[in-house]
């Protein structure tokens, strides 16, 4: 789902702990013709910035130095902070990380969009806050990223091989809307009142329909599709 923010100058919230790289994005942001409202390389201030200023989209890196005064070292509180009580804002990590586990983590605690930092330009990086900003999902393809791959990846760029979610039935998509929330087979049992053994086979179902290869590419499938993921997971 897209947002419209054409009459309005996208607000941008940095967490960034090297100074010259977040002064650097500061600089590409705003002669882009965004406006940075908070540039902090710390969680609480960052998070105190936001609260005043909401932004339309917050840019997160996730190792932070020196660590925060109450022992956080990651971006990580931070982003889990702005899906619980900032759901407005959307999340856009770009981290030196490229683990496919790391990407995950981030895409189950809420981020909208993965960038790798040691390869990705001024322009990729705008466009990137932009489409965001409009209510898009910029995830690595199958988050099977490596370094050797060039640039970032951007949502439109994975094959989803004319999946069509027609094809599932309505069960179907509720249990694929827990999958792409990252709840596990017993948590969708306890939550649709169903047996631990029906969700395997609904899951084994949706394979079968959708054909992706393992749990991860298919909540990150299921997110490109749009499919709604449920409250309070």
């Amino acid at each position: 789902m897209t947002t419209d923010i054409s009459n309005e100058r996208i607000r941008v919230a940095l967490l960034e702990d090297q100074q010259v790289f977040r002064e650097s994005l500061v600089l590409v942001l705003e002669s882009a013709g965004m406006d940075v409202v908070a540039r902090c390389s710390q969680t609480p201030p960052f998070l105190a910035r936001v609260r005043e200023q909401m932004p339309h989209v917050a840019v997160l890196d996730l190792k932070l130095e020196p660590p925060d005064q109450d022992g956080t070292t990651t971006g990580m509180t931070a982003l889990q902070c702005l899906h619980d009580f900032y759901p407005s804002v959307r999340s856009l990590v770009l981290s030196s990380h490229h683990e496919p586990e790391v990407v995950e983590q981030c895409l189950q605690a809420g981020a909208a969009g993965y960038l790798w930092k040691h390869n990705v330009g001024c322009a990729e990086v705008v466009e990137a806050v932009t489409r965001v900003a409009r209510g898009e999902r910029l995830m690595p393809p199958g988050l099977s990223w490596v370094p050797s791959l060039p640039g970032f990846m951007m949502q439109q760029e994975v094959p989803t091989g004319g999946v069509e979610l027609g094809l599932l039935t309505p069960r179907e998509r509720e249990v694929l809307g827990y999958v792409a929330a990252g709840a596990d087979n017993l948590k969708i049992a306890a939550c649709l009142s169903i047996t631990e053994r029906t969700v395997k086979a609904h899951i084994t179902s949706i394979y079968k329909k959708i054909g992706s290869e393992n749990r991860t590419q298919l909540a990150v499938l299921a997110l490109q599709l749009g499919v709604q993921r449920p409250a309070g997971i």
